[in-house]
Formats: C-alpha cells, sequence, structure tokens
C-alpha cells in the first residue's frame, strides 16, 4: 500500500474519530458472511458502530489524540467499536453478544480522560455515570432519614411524656 493512500485512509480515520473519547477493540475475524451480518446488524440497533481498522493506520490517526493509547495497544485483527451514552455500554453488550457468538474476541477498551487501555470484560463491570448519580443520591438521602429520624425521635418520646402527663391530670 503506499504512503499516500495510507495518508488518506489516516485522514478519513482522524475525521471519522475526531470527536471520539472512547471505545472498545473487538476481534470480529472468525464470523463467517452471515454471522457478521446479523452482528453487525445488532451492534447498529443499539446505535453503535464497528468498524474494521489497519492497525498502523490507526496509530498514525488517533497519535497525539485522546484515543492514542488505543493505538498504541492496537494488535492483530481489530475492530474499533463506538457509540452509545459510554463505552461502558459498548463493553457491556460486546460482553452480550460474544456470548451469543462465540468467535468474536474481546480485547480491549479506553474510558474517556484515561491514559492506559483497560479489558473490554473489566469495563463492562464498571458502574456506569447515571448508576454512580443513583447510588450517590441514595447514599445523601439515606444520611438525612437517618439524621431526621435522631431528631424526630426524642422529640416525640416527649410529647409521649407530656400528653400522658396532661391524660393523667385530666382523669
Amino acid at each position: 500500500m503506499s504512503k499516500t493512500i495510507k495518508s488518506m485512509m489516516s485522514e478519513s480515520l482522524s475525521s471519522r474519530y475526531a470527536g471520539i473519547a472512547e471505545a472498545g477493540v473487538v476481534n470480529v475475524m472468525g464470523l463467517n458472511v452471515a454471522e457478521t451480518i446479523k452482528f453487525r446488524r445488532e451492534v447498529a440497533s443499539k446505535q453503535m458502530r464497528v468498524n474494521v481498522v489497519k492497525n498502523s493506520v490507526a496509530r498514525r490517526a488517533f497519535a497525539g489524540g485522546p484515543l492514542e493509547a488505543l493505538g498504541r495497544s492496537l494488535e492483530g485483527p481489530c475492530a474499533l467499536v463506538t457509540g452509545g451514552k459510554s463505552v461502558i455500554d459498548v463493553a457491556r453488550e460486546m460482553t452480550a453478544l460474544a456470548k451469543k457468538y462465540p468467535k468474536v474476541e474481546l480485547k480491549f477498551g479506553l474510558l474517556a480522560g484515561e491514559r492506559e487501555v483497560m479489558a473490554l470484560s473489566d469495563i463492562a463491570k464498571l458502574k456506569s455515570l447515571g448508576e454512580l448519580k443513583s447510588d450517590i443520591s441514595m447514599l445523601i438521602g439515606s444520611t438525612g432519614r437517618r439524621l431526621a429520624g435522631c431528631v424526630a425521635g426524642p422529640q416525640s418520646r416527649l410529647a409521649g411524656c407530656i400528653k400522658a402527663i396532661a391524660d393523667k391530670e385530666a382523669a
């Protein structure tokens, strides 16, 4: 492949992944044509994309950008998977599809803001941003409920004692 074609491919990849800071990597080379079509349709139905890339071209395209660590780690047949709300959603979906398509090999992924790649199966176990927000609000709410219970407890006991004294005097 000539340098001109490689540079054109590199520029195309750079523009395609310009606004993307996280992605997953899988190997789909073991799938036959029918399985590949079904796999890609299922991925597309989840608003995700799968693109098989040439490693050397991807390294050149991602150099200096947020996907640079991903580019350095590419070895063997690789397909980039992007989309969803985050790479955690991508990892979860790829893990589920790997059970359905055993020939799909889960490789690794890159979280936004990270400098090193992680195994895709490990990323799938992480909590998403929405789940973390839910946990934080639950923790804040439970602390508030405990505090309200502590404040209200002695007051209700005191009110009960006063009512008992008032009932005693009334009788």
